[in-house]
């Protein structure tokens, strides 16, 4: 079976990595989210790559989900003595995977080539496809105005009230050629626990990305556990959207694009109602505490898979 994957943020890259056990590299493709990408220090900074790149590679982090596990910060406390910025947390052994992307790109490379080669040198052997190589910012709309994705999710920790979203440049930025290739020969779409609004939404608003994915089966697995999110804003963007804190809610903002959807089971008295938007539903274990459990939740959304059939039949 050739899936594809969506991802962004640490649960994105610990299902995807859960995917990758379960499947061969050529069954693989991880389409992965750049709206949070930043020029930082001069440097070209995709911290959802980088973050699926090494959780696939075996090297991240495992404290934090992000970054590279044993990583140093001697360049970061040097650079902030000269009186550089040091609000963004660049580890060593990080910032050569920085330095050696910026100069491919600098070199004429796209940025999926430039991924490619970095993957390749970490020996993260599945397809990890940024979703563009065209320039997206997420901005986010708070009630202290618009804020950088960045600014907003790491400089201010996410502290001001959300009142909404915009992805600059997607109007004009398209999908990779890898990407739609992917999606268009997939037969399974997964939607991993990934923030929907900042992780996944950038993805989903570029041209013919939805229609690609409701022609053919899709699972979401929601990010919400027992009204929390166990990773990132999410539960506190849904709360200051107006919306529940719930799969439910998620679930909803799926709809007409997914054929199925994954519930944790402290969630499954929700189950009837995501039934009863049109989805086959799977009520199982989603917290993935080690690779095992990254693996179990990936072998059972695979099995799930059987039953998913497309959510619109119509779509190109």
């Amino acid at each position: 079976m050739r899936v594809v994957a969506l991802a962004g943020g640490v649960g994105g890259a610990k299902l995807a990595h859960g995917l990758a056990m379960a499947l061969a590299p050529q069954d693989l493709a991880v389409i992965v989210n750049t709206g949070d990408d930043f020029d930082h220090l001069g440097l070209r900074i995709c911290p959802d790559v980088d973050t699926v790149t090494y959780t696939l590679a075996g090297i991240a982090n495992p404290e934090t989900g992000w970054g590279i596990a044993g990583d140093t910060f001697e360049f970061l406390a040097a650079s902030g003595r000269l009186g550089a910025p040091s609000w963004f947390r660049i580890g060593d052994r990080d910032l050569a995977t920085h330095v050696e992307r910026t100069r491919r790109l600098a070199a004429g490379q796209s940025l999926t080539e430039a991924t490619r080669a970095v993957a390749a040198a970490l020996d993260a052997r599945h397809p990890v496809l940024p979703m563009s190589d065209d320039p997206v910012r997420t901005l986010v709309e708070t009630d202290e105005g618009t804020l950088e994705f960045q600014e907003y999710f790491v400089a201010r920790g996410c502290e001001p009230r959300v009142t909404g979203f915009r992805f600059a440049g997607v109007d004009s930025a398209q999908p990779s050629q890898e990407a739609v290739a992917a999606l268009s020969a997939a037969e399974l779409v997964v939607l991993c626990p990934s923030n929907p609004f900042v992780s996944l939404g950038p993805i989903l608003a570029l041209a013919g990305v939805k229609d690609l994915i409701a022609a053919r089966p899709a699972i979401a697995v929601s990010p919400i556990v027992g009204g929390e999110a166990l990773k990132g804003p999410a539960a506190k963007m849904l709360l200051e959207l107006g919306l529940d804190v719930s799969a439910e809610a998620v679930a909803r903002l799926y709809q007409g694009l997914v054929g199925g959807f994954v519930l944790d089971k402290l969630d499954g008295r929700q189950e009837p109602a995501v039934a009863a938007l049109g989805m086959n539903t799977l009520v199982t274990d989603t917290v993935m505490r080690s690779d095992s459990g990254r693996r179990r939740l990936a072998d059972a959304v695979l099995a799930f898979a059987g039953g998913v059939k497309p959510a619109h039949t119509g779509a190109g």
